[in-house]
């Protein structure tokens, strides 16, 4: 296994040998973070190893053109043994997870990297400088998420290393404050409105396609009666007419299909036709593996 051996200085002004120092010139000034990324983290931290007290990781995403907005959209584990003068970065594991994420999305590139604990580890400073060349010439993000709940919370802190001191050692390095937001793509705000419904409800497991299908219609349902209810407010000369609105409307009506009930119908029950075919193709293979699996018990 190829590793990232990084050791404490034994002096204050003695340096420490880990490459090359932070070549990062562009700062970050806002970043966005998506909930996935927390997941992912809390999901490492629950099966690290018993004698492990932090787990750290590549943190994956895009910037702007000039480097100072940074989204934060996916991460990977990266495995690390610590002790008391040293800490060990498998490199090997970082760098074929990192390539094999970008047949995935190309886009996605190396942004930062990420921490479970209360604190600051007191390896941050030589991992930040790892990270830094990593993600040259942008800073590196630094992500720490606070698993311990010591504020009876999970805290979440995004920082960014800044160089200190006229020497460019590694060590010399201090952690500042970067603004974060929490970015809700739709797919994803959608799996977590779906898992508050459930919290809020008493269920202790995600709700079935049928149930979801029914709540997406029912909303459909109250948005369309609001619409309704506006357009004819201003017909009506109830309402004062907004013209951002009414353009938003034109838009929205512009891209859906112009079809007649009888081909709508014609349409909608090919369609329901196929989904049932698949459905009972899946229920009768299923049916098949179970009494497969029975047969061969018996044999």
């Amino acid at each position: 296994m190829s590793t990232l051996n990084l050791n404490l200085p034994t002096l204050a002004g003695s340096m420490v040998k880990s490459g090359a120092t932070n070549t990062a010139t562009t700062t970050a000034q806002q970043c966005y973070i998506h909930p996935v990324v927390l997941f992912s983290i809390l999901d490492h931290f629950l099966r690290r190893n018993d004698n492990q007290e932090r787990v750290i990781g590549t943190l994956l995403g895009v910037r702007s053109d000039d480097g100072r907005i940074v989204e934060i959209r996916s991460c990977f584990a990266v495995p690390h043994f610590e002790t008391d003068d040293q800490v060990e970065v498998d490199m090997e594991h970082h760098r074929t997870m990192y390539a094999l994420h970008k047949k995935a999305s190309a886009r996605e590139q190396i942004v930062g990297w990420y921490a479970t604990g209360s604190s600051l580890s007191k390896y941050a400073a030589l991992i930040q400088d790892f990270y830094s060349r990593e993600a040259a010439p942008f800073s590196a993000v630094h992500l720490v998420m606070d698993t311990d709940l010591s504020a009876g919370e999970l805290g979440i802190k995004c920082l960014q290393g800044a160089a200190v001191g006229a020497a460019a050692h590694p060590e010399n390095c201090v952690f500042l404050p970067l603004p974060y937001e929490l970015q809700y793509p739709d797919a994803e705000l959608s799996a977590l409105q779906t898992a508050a419904d459930s919290s809020e409800q008493g269920v202790t497991g995600l709700v079935s396609d049928m149930e979801q299908l029914e709540k997406t219609i029912e909303e459909l349902h109250s948005m369309l009666d609001r619409v309704t209810k506006y357009v004819t407010s201003v017909v009506d000369g109830s309402v004062k007419p907004n013209n951002v609105v009414g353009k938003y409307l034109m838009d929205m009506l512009a891209i859906v299909p112009k079809v007649d009930d009888k081909q709508f119908s014609v349409l909608f029950q090919s369609h329901l036709q196929d989904i049932l075919m698949v459905a009972y193709l899946t229920n009768l293979t299923r049916a098949q593996l179970n009494i497969a699996d029975r047969l061969q018990r018996i044999l």
